[in-house]
């Protein structure tokens, strides 16, 4: 709907996800904003309007400010601002980070019967009796966290997140993500997330450019998922306020 619209669109699989490459180390914000950047360099273009969902969306909020150049305008989806992020979590979704934090027992329990464990966590953050997912839907999440070692690096950004809290890296991108993002921002999210809560809306001292907050009632944590046509149009009404 998107590239129907003139607009062109490309679709990324972050690092470790989908077709991508599966590497050692790299799940931290620095390296996926520099991923990010090079892949609009690589794709022929200066700049462009980043749209990412939950981790997709923390990378461009740090893309946002750690690749700037790269970076015309973000719309975050079912993502707070980074520094909003430890406290907006929803009580279970926080007790599953605590829980991905060990070593090795989650990745053995993503990829348990044929990674049936993906499809109820899509189930418990998507809002109840709603469309999202179908049969389609989960055959397609859980084929590709079945692939080796995508849930691995699924969970190494939740590490990274936790840990580096602890670590100089962490505090300095902290410290770095205090710089308001400068161009303008959609924040996005569904009203019956139980992920992340639907109240946590960035502060206007964060983002010194217009800042738009929307809010699907419908839809839980996957709003392009649950409610594409929704979503699709308020996105579409947004877009041409970044050009």
């Amino acid at each position: 709907m998107v590239a129907a619209a003139g607009y062109r669109a490309v679709a990324m699989d972050l690092r470790g996800y989908g077709a991508s490459d599966k590497t050692p180390r790299g799940y931290d914000p620095y390296t996926a904003a520099a991923d990010v950047s090079g892949v609009i360099r690589s794709l022929g273009a200066a700049d462009a309007v980043v749209v990412g969902h939950g981790w997709g969306g923390f990378i461009g909020w740090s893309a946002a400010v750690l690749a700037s150049r790269q970076v015309r305008a973000l719309a975050a989806v079912s993502a707070p601002h980074p520094l909003l992020l430890t406290r907006s979590g929803q009580t279970k979704a926080m007790t599953r980070t605590a829980w991905f934090q060990l070593p090795i027992l989650p990745e053995r329990r993503l990829l348990a019967h044929d990674g049936i464990h993906i499809e109820r966590l899509l189930r418990a953050w998507a809002a109840p009796g709603g469309p999202f997912p179908d049969a389609e839907a989960s055959r397609r999440y859980r084929a590709a966290l079945q692939v080796w070692p995508a849930p691995h690096c699924a969970l190494e950004y939740h590490r990274w997140f936790a840990r580096s809290r602890l670590r100089p890296d962490g505090r300095k991108y902290s410290n770095l993500m205090r710089t308001p993002v400068a161009v303008p921002v959609l924040q996005l999210q569904g009203a019956q997330d139980s992920a992340v809560s639907p109240t946590a809306t960035t502060p206007p001292d964060l983002v010194a450019a217009p800042l738009r907050h929307e809010l699907i009632t419908t839809a839980g944590h996957f709003p392009h998922e649950e409610t594409p046509d929704l979503f699709n149009r308020v996105l579409l009404d947004w877009l041409p306020a970044t050009r």
